[in-house]
């Protein structure tokens, strides 16, 4: 999931729908030896400071269209027919999702590609269960959120970005919560506001998250970690499930023109079915959303990210020296630096076994249940339990919007900070095998105060709005 962008890998050799491997400068072409095949989109980079004239020309000249450009962080999003396009700009600054999965498709021949979700029903109100369903939120319970709601829940001043699938906007816990106007749809790499860009059509997964975030504390149903404070919809994952770079690129830059204080991406960007493999062909990817990362805290914005479910341990390889260290997976947009990476913990407050761990890189932990006990949550037509480091990412979110709240005016440096200040520590376990066979299951290093598994420790809403000393009594 650094931001300090690293140098770019040279001839990186993605095939795509390609062959072999270019390392020769973009060749320019005109529209008479451009091929016309299928139509494929790509993020590209430049050097920094180019303008958009000459982006805008190279790609047209390498038989490509530009979809945006984001002059900032000098990185387009283009679409070609010419399985070309690649080559004549260079594949060491292109990179297309979609291409990939194709090659991955035609190299497995005959695995056909993912299909397409069932479309979600229309939520009705009047028919989404009304029943107080908070004792059954046992991850509130955890980080103290119902404590501090009796001190402060949120401001409205404060909008986190749910970079997800989409937002039920006919949800009643959520209606008065959701931002319409900041919400947008980024799935070919250019924001859309249209309510159909950004509203969900196959998948649960955003109006669950939105939902642990801020779910209004009305009597009914669920209530968020800050149920005082909005959510905007950022439509950043399709119909498939896959979170390509370029829609991750254009949600973080869209929160960010948007001056949205907080993000809260419950995803790893796609298109490896890992976040591990393919570790040279991630350079351009890793670039792109780096930037835009770098971009998005420099204009204000904190961004949250789940460390993903794959179990693997994501500490870098200049930090290894523990058994299983220096895998070289990174999680994006966790890994980056200024990301906020959240690993997950069940209800007995040990790491899932699902959660994704590393030194240095987890900051903090959070409740993301286990099977059997899931976190319950809004969803279209009424609310449901899941597990996974999407359900914890949303809890950190929602208390750093608290934080946003009481600390008006806080960048996202100091908001960070008081956070991990605030975290309740927690050790390394002295015995992690899950299935009892005797082997440790996953290795957890560092300490009390920071470590792998936990990070500076378990959020804490009620320290985002009260100091520990006037804490209301919960004997009361």
């Amino acid at each position: 999931m650094s931001l300090l962008a690293r140098p770019m890998r040279a001839a990186v050799c993605t095939v795509l729908v390609l062959s072999g491997c270019v390392t020769a400068g973009p060749a320019l072409a005109d529209e008479s030896s451009c091929a016309h095949g299928r139509t494929l989109r790509y993020v590209v980079t430049f050097d920094r400071g180019t303008d958009e004239t000459a982006a805008r020309s190279e790609i047209s000249g390498a038989c490509g269209a530009t979809t945006v450009y984001y002059p900032q962080i000098a990185v387009a999003v283009a679409t070609s027919g010419d399985p070309g396009f690649g080559s004549r700009i260079g594949l060491d600054r292109t990179f297309s999702a979609q291409g990939e999965r194709l090659a991955a498709q035609h190299a497995t021949d005959p695995v056909k590609p993912q299909p397409a979700r069932a479309a979600l029903p229309a939520t009705d109100p009047a028919a989404v269960p009304a029943a107080d369903l908070t004792d059954r939120q046992w991850d509130m319970q955890a980080i103290n959120a119902g404590w501090a709601h009796k001190v402060s829940e949120g401001s409205r001043d404060v909008v986190v970005g749910v970079l997800d699938s989409g937002i039920d906007p006919a949800h009643p816990d959520l209606t008065a919560a959701l931002d319409r106007d900041d919400s947008a749809g980024c799935l070919t790499g250019a924001p859309d506001q249209d309510l159909g860009a950004w509203a969900p059509t196959t998948s649960v997964h955003g109006t669950h998250v939105a939902g642990i975030i801020a779910a209004a504390d009305d009597g009914h149903g669920v209530t968020g970690v800050a149920p005082g404070v909005r959510v905007a919809s950022v439509k950043v994952i399709d119909d498939r499930g896959y979170a390509d770079p370029e829609a991750a690129v254009c949600g973080l830059m869209w929160a960010a023109s948007r001056h949205m204080q907080l993000t809260n991406s419950s995803f790893f960007v796609n298109p490896w079915s890992l976040s591990c493999i393919r570790g040279d062909d991630r350079g351009v990817v890793h670039e792109v959303l780096a930037r835009a990362v770098e971009y998005s805290t420099a204009a204000g914005t904190l961004n949250v990210a789940a460390a993903t479910n794959e179990a693997v341990d994501l500490t870098p390889s200049a930090r290894s020296g523990t058994p299983g260290a220096g895998t070289g997976c990174e999680a994006l947009p966790a890994g980056l630096r200024d990301v906020v990476a959240v690993s997950a913990v069940g209800a007995d407050r040990v790491k899932a076994g699902y959660s994704s761990y590393g030194l240095g890189v987890i900051d903090v932990t959070a409740p993301g249940g286990e099977t059997g006990q899931c976190v319950l949550s809004t969803v279209p037509g009424g609310y449901a339990p899941l597990c996974g480091t999407s359900m914890a990412a949303p809890h950190v979110a929602g208390v750093l919007a608290l934080l946003a709240s009481s600390h008006p005016g806080a960048g996202p440096r100091q908001l960070r900070r008081i956070l991990d200040e605030q975290a309740t520590p927690m050790p390394c376990p002295a015995d992690y095998d899950l299935t009892g066979d005797g082997t440790q299951d996953a290795y957890c290093a560092g300490y009390e105060g920071f470590n792998g598994f936990y990070g500076h420790g378990m959020v804490d809403a009620m320290a985002a709005v009260a100091p520990r000393s006037g804490r209301p009594d919960p004997a009361r």
